[in-house]
């Protein structure tokens, strides 16, 4: 039991670590390569902040345990949306100029149905996990498309903004971007062992526990992005990074372990209780940050909706782990 806590505090430590370094390598490589800033900023990051997640539901999906990878998805998720947009904008109202992320708002809501609608049955087939991929691929296209055709749209300024402060040589770059990768397996590796482990001791299910810890630590990466945008004034990077996470989650991280391994038996409470938190805190956000009688934005009573709302769910999820315990 405690080498499997010390392994999830390790495996997270190395995980964000490891990430960051692999998204400044891949972006700093791209940007050597000659890719515009608009399109490194909505593939080559947007890709990159969603690792954590991707590869710990692969190797979750991979060792047996695709319940810690569904609930890795939604528990990021819900942590990106009330968590981290919720404290940002209690203290930074996010404003929303970009036509692009204006965009990709309705079409999180519609991926989130559509997530819902392929577990209704109560199990995730791997021919619809791979409709899930298949969206993904096309989300990637999109954005090519997008970033190739937004010339002048607000976020470009931001994002080469933020490219010439990470600025470092090409070798620098390749060097980090192979490293971050393979130190994201490794990390990966190790979060989801402690995981199980602590699932198994605790005699909760491996879904719990994705929903909790593995889902707030892989969220890590997005945390310190979306305030590090906000407090340089850069709203629309804030807001974007996590609506394309969100995106990336649903159909790339489930995708992939659904397609790894079927999920013949879906949870109930995952229809219950989990993916109504989800597609409630995808309305909220938005109808916040859409802007339909001008411009979008999330102000601080938002901020604080959204924030409750996750404590919330949260504060659910540990009682029923408590309830577990003491049976």
């Amino acid at each position: 039991m405690i080498l499997a806590a010390l392994a999830i505090i390790a495996g997270f430590a190395l995980l964000v670590w490891s990430a960051d370094r692999f998204v400044e390598g891949a972006a700093a490589t791209a940007r050597h390569a000659g890719m515009p800033a608009l399109l490194i900023g909505m593939v080559i990051v947007g890709f990159g902040t969603s690792a954590p997640e991707m590869v710990v539901s692969a190797m979750a999906a991979l060792d047996g345990s695709p319940g810690l990878a569904l609930g890795n998805a939604y528990g990021s998720n819900i942590a990106n949306t009330g968590l981290i947009l919720g404290v940002t904008a209690i203290f930074i109202p996010l404003a929303v100029h970009s036509k692009i992320v204006r965009k990709e708002l309705p079409l999180l809501l519609a991926i989130t149905l559509l997530g819902g609608f392929f577990l209704w049955d109560g199990g995730l087939a791997r021919w619809e996990s791979l409709i899930l991929l298949a969206g993904f691929f096309g989300l990637v296209g999109w954005s090519i498309y997008s970033a190739l055709t937004g010339k002048g749209d607000i976020v470009e300024s931001e994002i080469e903004r933020e490219l010439e402060t990470h600025a470092m040589t090409l070798g620098r770059a390749i060097f980090w971007l192979v490293a971050g990768l393979a130190l994201l397996i490794v990390s990966s590796r190790i979060l989801v062992w402690g995981a199980v482990t602590i699932a198994e001791a605790l005699g909760v299910s491996d879904l719990i526990i994705g929903l909790t810890i593995v889902a707030l630590g892989t969220s890590l990466p997005e945390l310190a992005a979306t305030i590090i945008a906000a407090r340089k004034g850069e709203h629309d990077i804030a807001i974007g990074n996590v609506v394309g996470s969100n995106m990336f989650n649903l159909l790339a991280v489930i995708g992939i372990a659904g397609a790894i391994a079927p999920m013949a038996n879906v949870p109930p409470e995952v229809l219950t209780r989990d993916w109504p938190v989800v597609i409630g805190l995808t309305v909220a956000l938005f109808v916040f940050a859409y802007g339909f009688r001008g411009q979008g934005r999330i102000n601080r009573f938002e901020g604080a909706a959204l924030l409750l709302a996750y404590i919330a769910y949260n504060a659910y999820l540990v009682m029923t782990i408590t309830r577990a315990v003491a049976a």
